[in-house]
């Protein structure tokens, strides 16, 4: 299947605890930690659900 590359742009501190938690199941910990994943729906879900936190690299 194809991957995408994911890139943390913003800080977590004050966001609320699921949006937390769905970075930490990114395998995001740090801003400008790039991750690459499986482009599957379950992940664009998650990519959306903290698109204001989360970049997506061509």
């Amino acid at each position: 299947m194809a991957t995408i590359k994911i890139k943390q742009i913003k800080s977590k501190i004050g966001a609320p605890i699921d949006q937390k938690r769905t970075l930490l199941a990114l395998g995001l910990h740090k801003i400008s930690q790039v991750v690459e994943k499986e482009d599957t729906p379950a992940i664009r879900g998650m990519i959306g659900k903290v698109h204001h936190l989360v970049t997506v690299i061509d």
